[in-house]
């Protein structure tokens, strides 16, 4: 028990000094007096599991980390870590979004104008490449490159789908392009079985 006492005595120091924090300042926050957080320091007393609890949650670890962690840093850079992801792939949900309110708005806006006109529809048939296209950006940046090759793939079929469709509205059948579909599929396979040589 005396160990642990210790243990959380050094974590809730060390949490502190990492988010430049004074005693005054913790003790503000959770609604104690310096004093008290002087004596959790030194092991002198421990707050009890509801105090340990919220002071995970301020430093953004977890209850298991205060009381056991010996390296509170690596904690509190796992979490803004995780973190960061989940910003990431908010971000990037947000972009791809943002492609198809764009082509809903054209796609109102053209229908109110243009009220005898039926081309409206293939802004979505547009749209889907040029989300594919943010999602390769942002993957290729911030996510698993090799799932680019996924993505390379739906991107090519959904421009040749998209031509294929523009044509047959203005009646014209262009029905051989996915045969350049099918070799620029084969193409995308064997790329993705060439490895990128390791670093020495």
């Amino acid at each position: 028990m005396g160990d642990i006492k210790y243990k959380v005595a050094k974590n809730i120091t060390e949490l502190r000094i990492l988010n430049n924090m004074t005693q005054m300042e913790l003790a503000e926050r959770l609604n104690y007096s310096d004093k008290t957080i002087s004596k959790w320091e030194r092991a002198e007393s421990s707050p009890d599991i509801s105090v340990l609890v919220e002071i995970a949650d301020l430093f953004g670890v977890t209850l298991d980390y205060l009381v056991r962690a010996e390296n509170i840093e690596e904690a509190v850079i796992e979490h803004k870590t995780n973190e960061t992801k989940y910003n990431r792939r908010a971000i990037s949900y947000i972009a791809e979004g943002g492609g198809w309110i764009v082509a809903i708005f054209a796609f109102i806006v053209t229908t109110l104008i243009m009220r005898k006109m039926t081309f409206q529809w293939l802004y979505f048939l547009y749209t889907l490449p040029i989300v594919l296209i943010v999602k390769l950006i942002f993957n290729s940046i911030w996510f698993n490159p090799r799932h680019n090759y996924l993505i390379v793939s739906a991107l090519m079929w959904s421009i040749l789908a998209a031509i294929h469709i523009t044509f047959l509205y203005f009646k014209v059948n262009v029905s051989l392009i996915y045969l350049l579909g099918a070799a620029g599929q084969v193409v995308i396979v064997l790329c993705s079985f060439i490895n990128k040589p390791k670093m020495k």
